[in-house]
């Protein structure tokens, strides 16, 4: 159940705050439970380690805590944290501490709750999956086995090893007769290697290092105890990072999953606008990629619904209902409801969409399509039309811009085609400056581009620095040829064409480029070492 004890904003009564794990990095990671809050915030107050993709699924406004002063945002230390959390709550706000991993695993959670009962905020901790286990299911490691471990202890790597009073005793983690899980180990990764060895570890004991566990950007290095720091320094590994210890490091080989997917490793351009950009964001994270939301246009009503309106009143004048986005669909069906009407209204009509996706909105609204082309664009639509449609009326719901392909072809077969705006484009003025950053070092491998406006807009939008990668670096991928000729008047070079003309289709040319880069050499098949500090916010073609 969602939090349902909360007081309005601006009651009197304080608000509520929930301390919720996030979960290690995959946003598909987080609990029913932490959902459900997120879904109930006012305000939510997230750390760095958490992906900003969940956000997504809030409409709360968003403030990130860092650690140290940045373009994120201003440093705020524990006390500082604790006080905004008060803060917020005596507002009379719902409030989503959310944390990344377990807010109670080396997360700090337990000095947030005490603040909050001392000042008399009634809270509630919600678990998640600990970065520990998310890390090494994620590495096809097993931290317990039935021939290797039959225990696991999760151990700070934080602390300083050097210090007198340090309250470790390598002695006990050297005989412990398991796996040992280190947290924030990585720059005190050759100190906590060389006690357990003095401490009587076995040098030859397998040992790996987990970077950036759980996201796309994910790189795993094993070696022996006394190997591992040299070899995770030799491979650049970026914090967070985790060190886990023990003869269970053998069975990786065996069990490793998550770094086969046919696009790990891959940051790709989503350019769907972000009301649209779920789908594709899923389904790049189900492949392995790293998604980049870089929207060129925003989904907004018409600027009058009166003309709208007036066609809704006459539904039963046309012989037909076409529209080729999704948005056509949702925005016509969702103002007839609004209006009062229903799918009843549209029983004289025969109804036709430009694809599969837009078939399957129709769908939710339990309408069922009678024409779809197998070719998804305007050409293939008009040409399974012409001859149905001559001496019929046709309504098309369509956006405040595009192409006419449509209008002319059917009217010259012979029918009387009326064009409503149900929704509108807008250009985006800019990309955010973390995103744009990542363009310019060359570090997105693909952008996708759904659309000719889409494509034309990223060509207005890239900055010089950004497309001197163009080509190189960063390749661009067309739903279609008729996106591809666009793309190319614009200046934008294209690398591959899909063959099937949905985001899916998409993602089938990109790694089937990347299998041929592997069959020839050109690239290396193993993750990128990628900055992933931007954060990550943001199907068939709008």
């Amino acid at each position: 159940m969602a939090p349902a004890d909360d007081p309005p904003p601006g009651s009197s009564a304080p608000g509520k705050v929930y301390l919720v794990g996030a979960g290690p990095g995959d946003p598909g990671l987080i609990t029913v439970r932490g959902l459900q809050c997120l879904q109930q915030a006012d305000l939510i107050l997230y750390d760095g380690l958490v992906n900003p993709l969940l956000l997504r699924h809030s409409r709360a406004r968003a403030e990130r805590s860092c650690r140290t002063e940045g373009p994120q945002g201003p440093r705020l230390d524990q006390e500082a944290i604790n006080a905004r959390l008060i803060e917020a709550a005596r507002q009379g706000l719902t409030v989503v501490r959310l944390k990344g991993g377990d807010p109670f695993i080396f997360g700090r959670g337990t000095e947030e709750a005490a603040a909050l009962a001392e000042a008399g905020i009634p809270f509630e901790v919600v678990p998640g999956i600990t970065a520990a286990t998310a890390a090494a299911v994620y590495a096809g490691i097993s931290l317990t086995h039935r021939e290797f471990s039959s225990a696991v202890a999760f151990v700070t790597g934080h602390e300083d090893p050097a210090k007198p009073d340090a309250t470790l005793d390598y002695g006990v983690l050297a005989r412990f007769p398991g796996t040992l899980v280190f947290y924030m180990g990585l720059h005190r990764l050759e100190s906590i290697t060389q006690r357990l060895i003095a401490a009587g570890k076995p040098p030859h004991t397998p040992a790996a290092v987990v970077s950036r566990a759980t996201t796309p950007l994910q790189r795993t290095v094993t070696a022996s105890l006394a190997e591992l720091a040299a070899a995770a320094r030799a491979a650049g590994l970026h914090a967070p990072s985790l060190v886990i210890v023990g003869d269970c490091v053998r069975v990786r080989s065996q069990a490793r999953w998550f770094e086969e997917r046919p696009l790990y490793g891959q940051l790709i351009g989503i350019t769907r606008p972000e009301e649209q950009s779920d789908t594709a964001i899923e389904r790049a994270l189900e492949l392995g990629a790293q998604p980049v939301v870089l929207p060129t246009i925003a989904i907004g009503p018409p600027d009058d619904w009166s003309s709208v309106d007036a066609v809704l009143e006459r539904l039963h004048d046309f012989d037909w209902l076409l529209c080729t986005s999704v948005n056509g669909v949702t925005a016509f069906l969702e103002r007839l409801w609004h209006r009062g009407g229903d799918a009843r209204r549209l029983s004289r009509c025969r109804i036709a969409a430009i694809g599969p996706s837009t078939a399957a909105a129709f769908e939710r609204f339990g309408l069922r399509c009678d024409v779809v082309p197998t070719d998804y664009r305007a050409e293939a639509l008009a040409a399974a039309l012409q001859p149905l449609v001559a001496g019929q009326r046709v309504l098309w719901a369509r956006a405040n811009r595009g192409r006419d392909v449509l209008l002319h072809q059917l009217a010259a077969a012979g029918a009387t085609v009326e064009s409503v705006v149900v929704y509108t484009n807008r250009d985006i003025d800019h990309w955010p400056p973390a995103e744009q950053a990542l363009l310019e070092a060359g570090q997105v491998d693909w952008i996708g581009l759904s659309s000719p406006s889409i494509a034309r807009n990223v060509a207005r939008l890239a900055t010089p620095a950004a497309r001197r990668h163009f080509g190189r670096k960063t390749r661009l991928c067309a739903i279609s040829p008729v996106t591809a000729a666009a793309a190319e008047e614009a200046g934008l070079p294209i690398a591959v064409v899909a063959h099937v003309f949905t985001w899916e289709g998409m993602f089938q040319a990109m790694a089937a480029a990347l299998n041929r880069d592997s069959s020839a050499g050109s690239r290396d098949s193993s993750a990128p070492q990628r900055d992933s500090s931007a954060p990550q916010r943001d199907s068939s073609a709008p």
